[in-house]
């Protein structure tokens, strides 16, 4: 049958999630970094996820396509609240975050609102075991500041800061001189945007450990 349904512009979504949580069906995913309607009869073609997309990747457009079920939203929304691979808590309230490397994430975001943000070296998940600990309640961001430019690190987490209410930031780096350029970053970021976000420092050792500093 032919019917309005969603369009997502691949090559103009970044990846976001903005529009996921608009999406009260659950039609949308992030599948390999793109937004993506996961199966036709999930969608209803009304466009709640219209405009919450700050790439302009999604309009609705009129094409053969089934037709939208009721029946199986119901029934995928039930499986996925109560997946044991799915917390129902965050299926329901957590925003999707995605991507996590700085020189990708968008400085405004609905994830960075009211957000404990964790700032790592991009070696610190594979390096400390517990990593995963630290990820709790937070948004990740990772970096290098030995591959990419320190200076643009601090003028990107600045418009982060500016434009979303951070609540405090967490830096973790490795126990290298060029690594505690993420914590410079952040220093530079703070005083440009004139905000006063509480901050915490850990370093992660060649032996693996983390101390706090």
């Amino acid at each position: 049958m032919k019917r309005k349904i969603v369009n997502i512009n691949e090559s103009l979504c970044n990846g976001c999630g903005n529009c996921i949580p608009k999406c009260a069906e659950g039609a949308l995913q992030i599948v390999k970094g793109k937004a993506k309607i996961i199966k036709e009869t999930y969608c209803d073609g009304l466009g709640a996820c219209l405009g919450q997309c700050p790439q302009g990747a999604i309009t609705i457009t009129e094409r053969e396509a089934e037709a939208f079920s009721e029946a199986e939203v119901h029934e995928h929304l039930k499986n996925t609240a109560t997946s044991p691979s799915v917390k129902p808590a965050f299926a329901a309230l957590q925003k999707p975050q995605w991507p996590v490397k700085l020189d990708l994430v968008p400085p405004k975001a609905p994830f960075f609102e009211n957000a404990d943000i964790l700032f790592a070296a991009d070696c610190a998940p594979v390096a400390l075991k517990s990593f995963h600990n630290l990820m709790e309640g937070k948004r990740v961001i990772i970096g290098c500041p030995k591959f990419n430019d320190a200076i643009a690190y601090a003028a990107k987490l600045a418009e982060i800061f500016k434009q979303n209410n951070v609540v405090s930031v967490t830096v973790v780096h490795m126990e290298v001189p060029c690594c505690t350029g993420l914590k410079w970053a952040v220093n530079k970021a703070l005083e440009a945007s004139g905000k006063n976000i509480p901050t915490k420092e850990y370093e992660v050792k060649i032996g693996g450990e983390i101390v706090e500093l």
